[in-house]
């Protein structure tokens, strides 16, 4: 049999890939992907499953990660890594009970129509997708825009599921999103390893030029192309290496990482959480064991395959597992994951990371005991033991930060001659944690400066 080689970057969960165009006059390639399966699967597979009657009997004995895509489905994945989508607006996993739901994008149908994070989606539109990969999920929610949809979920805590009907639409999607958290600490959110992640990461590290410190958000990423893996690598200071490979029936490789002239030059911290997957454990794996950045959060899935695409004329794809990665010094991350150097609750990566970053601003200064359950509408007072010169107050000597975002706007109210009050403008959010910071600005009546700072960390009821 004859098969033409033509080699593409594409990765599905990393790496440089050959993607063969196979020539195919039958309804269905099944010779040809037996042939790939014995050639470039990871693992032997035995002949009695290459005999199987359909590629599809065949691929169910493979890893969950190997399908066979008819056109529909295999552009819907592409869309997914590039974050082009219309459908109804969720980031989705593969479970053993049906399709997981596990973050909802803000403002779509399914958060208008209240789905939720760990929701299962067990029917569409009546057809079971349980056991189903998630490309034929994806394949069945997503549709054209403004048609309907129906899920049948499965939500825990309620005994019986029940049904949503949708309206889909056109999810645009940021790939990279960013912005200046209080304190100057730069925060940039990737979303997927996609084909412009390179560009926009670079864009966003230069835009926040001059922070104190960097979070990098890889939090439900589950993955992309490996170049943009290899890049992103780069960012990081001191990271020569992206990963060691290892296919079948070859001695391990180790890749480069892709050199950047924009760093993280700071501090850099790196949130992951259960759906960090592929790519994001690659980008994980990496730092952490170069010491480039310390990692926050929760174990990440432990994906650790690479997949590579076969197309046929048909337009229909064999996305096959073909390696397996580690860490370029050899750590596996396939069924075991990344662990975070701070484990953190869930939901509080951003907070813990960002509270870390701030207290390492602060050192020298004094800590204050923490107040526990203000109230939404606290005032702070702040007495000193001195008489102090509040004349020509400087509004940068008093921050308060709400932790994993911006800094709360608030009023310096002179009570007397040693006390000042301070009044945010606006209510404090409850459930949220802040750090009331004093910077040592202010100087006494004989003109001479306090002598170190103060803070005090807060939490609203």
């Amino acid at each position: 049999m004859r098969i033409n080689l033509k080699l593409y970057m594409f990765l599905v969960a990393m790496l440089f890939v050959f993607l063969p165009q196979v020539t195919s006059a039958s309804a269905e390639p099944l010779d040809e992907v037996r042939q790939l399966i014995r050639d470039y699967y990871v693992d032997e597979v035995p002949e009695s499953v290459l005999s199987k009657g359909s590629v599809k009997e065949i691929t169910q004995y493979l890893d969950p990660h190997s399908v066979y895509m008819s056109a529909k489905e295999y552009q819907g994945f592409v869309d997914g890594i590039e974050q082009r989508i219309v459908g109804i607006g969720v980031v989705l996993e593969e479970d053993l009970k049906g399709i997981k739901v596990i973050s909802v994008i803000p403002s779509g149908p399914a958060d208008r129509a209240e789905i939720q994070s760990g929701d299962l989606i067990t029917h569409v539109n009546g057809k079971s997708i349980v056991g189903k990969s998630i490309q034929t999920a994806i394949s069945l929610i997503s549709g054209e825009e403004k048609t309907m949809v129906t899920l049948t979920i499965k939500r825990i805590g309620q005994a019986a599921p029940f049904t949503k009907k949708l309206t889909r639409e056109e999810i645009m999607l940021p790939n990279v999103e960013y912005e200046m958290l209080g304190g100057n600490i730069a925060y940039i959110r990737l979303n997927s390893f996609a084909l412009e992640s390179t560009k926009e990461m670079d864009k966003a590290i230069r835009s926040l030029s001059g922070a104190d410190g960097w979070i990098v958000d890889l939090r439900d990423n589950g993955g992309g192309y490996i170049t943009a893996a290899q890049d992103i690598a780069g960012f990081f200071p001191g990271v020569g290496n992206a990963f060691q490979l290892r296919e079948k029936n070859s001695k391990p490789k180790t890749y480069p990482s892709t050199f950047q002239s924009s760093k993280f030059n700071g501090l850099t911290h790196v949130l992951i959480n259960e759906y960090s997957a592929s790519a994001s454990e690659m980008v994980s794996a990496t730092v952490k064991e170069q010491k480039a950045a310390t990692l926050y959060g929760q174990t990440s899935y432990g994906k650790g395959t690479m997949q590579a695409m076969y197309g046929f004329d048909d337009g229909s794809v064999l996305k096959m597992t073909t390696a397996r990665f580690y860490s370029p010094g050899g750590e596996p991350v396939d069924q075991v994951g990344v662990k975070p150097n701070v484990l953190t609750k869930v939901g509080k990566e951003l907070e813990g990371s960002h509270r870390d970053q701030l207290l390492m601003k602060l050192k020298g200064y004094k800590k204050l005991p923490e107040l526990v359950n203000v109230p939404i509408t606290k005032k702070f007072t702040v007495e000193m033991n001195t008489k102090m010169n509040w004349k020509n107050i400087d509004k940068a000597a008093v921050q308060l930060i709400q932790l994993g975002e911006q800094e709360t706007e608030a009023v310096i109210e002179v009570v007397n001659d040693k006390t000042i009050t301070i009044v945010p403008k606006n209510p404090l959010m409850a459930g949220s944690r802040y750090i009331l910071v004093i910077h040592p600005y202010y100087k006494n009546v004989q003109n001479k400066p306090m002598k170190q700072g103060i803070y005090v960390e807060v939490s609203v009821k």
